[in-house]
């Protein structure tokens, strides 16, 4: 259990803490604490990569926690905002669709022996989603126009991000057998 490792597993304990901040009301503070969680855990995400792939740390169970911690988080909050009616569900529906479909997607690639490594459009699409996501916990009024705005955006990214990658790597779905 390495550092890397280490923070992957922090950021999915950190998971439910957030969800109870965000859904429970126990001060006037919650959002404000959901939201330092939140960025405590999304920060986590960018060091737990530098950090392995820096000091030669990568391993197979953050190869395959990595990810998995990104989804929990990103769905958790996501699924936090619709209860909290702060993003409309088919928003949410778009992008977890899209993380199932490149979920498989990855699924059959290393199936037949293929990585398929992370894209800009990708990256750029996590970037929106995680502004997006800080924007809406916050839930200040007089942003409101560039939160929807960032909403927009993230959806965009997030379905560009999927075309991207299927486009760039449909040699995957070939039946080669």
């Amino acid at each position: 259990m390495n550092l890397p490792n280490k923070l992957t597993m922090f950021r999915v304990i950190l998971i439910p803490f957030f969800v109870v901040l965000m859904l429970v009301d126990i001060t006037s503070y919650d959002k404000w604490i959901a939201l330092a969680v939140f960025i405590i855990a999304s920060l986590t995400d960018l060091l737990d990569g530098r950090i392995a792939r820096k000091y030669n740390l990568v391993t197979n169970f953050g190869k395959f926690m990595d990810p998995l911690a990104d989804k929990l988080l990103v769905c958790s909050a996501l699924i936090c905002l619709v209860a909290l009616e702060r993003i409309p569900a088919w928003v949410v529906i778009v992008i977890i669709a899209r993380e199932f479909i490149i979920s498989g997607f990855r699924l059959i690639a290393s199936d037949n022996g293929v990585v398929i490594a992370a894209s800009y459009w990708g990256k750029f699409k996590t970037t929106f989603q995680m502004v997006m996501i800080c924007l809406m916990i916050a839930d200040i009024a007089q942003i409101a126009l560039l939160t929807q705005i960032v909403m927009w955006v993230a959806v965009v990214l997030t379905v560009v991000s999927l075309a991207d990658y299927l486009m760039k790597n449909k040699e995957v779905m070939k039946d080669t057998k």
